[in-house]
């Protein structure tokens, strides 16, 4: 079978999934993935036949796509901040928008260094930044800054040990160093983590239950609800929990950061300023969607 052939074998079996561009897509990923093929080699090689032992790799691929199963999942891996990321049913696809949010920090970071500095011009040798990533996931956010940023102490927290797992592997795989930490924001003992962070993030989950028809199927059945859903009584019981963890451990020149739901953006300002949290700033991601929430913390 020829490439141009198993393009159009992947649009028409997905058709009943995928618009035709997204089933394109998928081939394509498929394509780089098995044959380090870019989207230019493609249209240059369309005629190339393929050996019977790769066939069946790309129709393996094509038979877990047609359940519904995202390509990210079914190879193992996810492209985040032009990193790669092993994945699996533990931890959450990364997306775009927190690509946004992670450049979103790294500025914020060198502002930061910017205000210690002038309150301290004869520090000589400070102390490195320190970041807590609440939530880590995949890692995706943790690693992505400690790639950029390296004379940073990154910390990164979650509930789980086959996530936390999944997210040493990755910091293995991007050969950068992270404190990894085993615990539950929702109940931590505050005590335990005596650090003072400049920086605090956290995507947690944050999406209402009475949301879930709207989405897509493939996120419903394959990621992991625990890192998605909140109740529609309190959706926003961790931004709760890790805005009075900050208030406790972020530095007096300190940042939080949250990824939010769209829906809830000006509910996420309302209980950060409740709780004396100023500069709070709500920014919208490149689909014009309320997506993300700076603030400092309250003055002493």
């Amino acid at each position: 079978m020829q490439l141009k052939q198993l393009a159009q074998k992947f649009k028409e079996t997905l058709v009943a999934i995928y618009q035709e561009d997204e089933a394109k897509a998928l081939f394509l990923v498929t394509l780089n993935y098995f044959l380090n093929f870019s989207r230019a080699d493609y249209l240059l090689k369309k005629e190339v036949v393929l050996l019977p032992d790769q066939l069946t790799k790309f129709e393996d691929v094509l038979n877990e796509l047609k359940t519904g199963k995202p390509i990210q999942y079914i190879l193992g891996e996810a492209h985040f901040y032009g990193l790669t990321f092993k994945v699996n049913s533990s931890v959450l696809i990364p997306r775009p928008e927190t690509e946004e949010l992670v450049e979103w920090i790294l500025n914020g970071v060198t502002s930061y260094e910017l205000q210690v500095v002038r309150h301290n011009p004869l520090t000589h040798n400070p102390q490195p930044i320190t970041i807590l990533d609440i939530g880590t996931g995949s890692g995706c956010i943790a690693i992505s800054l400690k790639k950029n940023l390296p004379n940073t102490k990154v910390y990164a927290l979650d509930i789980t040990e086959d996530t936390l797992e999944t997210a040493k592997q990755n910091a293995v795989l991007n050969n950068v160093d992270i404190d990894f930490i085993k615990d539950d924001i929702l109940t931590s003992q505050y005590e335990t983590h005596q650090a003072e962070y400049a920086v605090i993030v956290s995507n947690p989950p944050y999406i209402k239950e009475d949301e879930k028809p709207a989405m897509h199927p493939n996120v419903l059945v394959n990621e992991p609800h625990r890192a998605l859903f909140v109740s529609n009584e309190n959706p926003l019981i961790f931004y709760e929990a890790i805005a009075n963890f900050a208030l406790k451990n972020l530095s007096q020149k300190g940042l939080l950061f949250f990824e939010i739901n769209e829906f809830l953006g000006q509910q996420t300002v309302d209980l950060l300023s409740h709780k004396g949290f100023k500069n709070i700033e709500l920014r919208k991601d490149m689909q014009g969607k309320d997506r993300m929430i700076k603030a400092n913390p309250p003055t002493p």
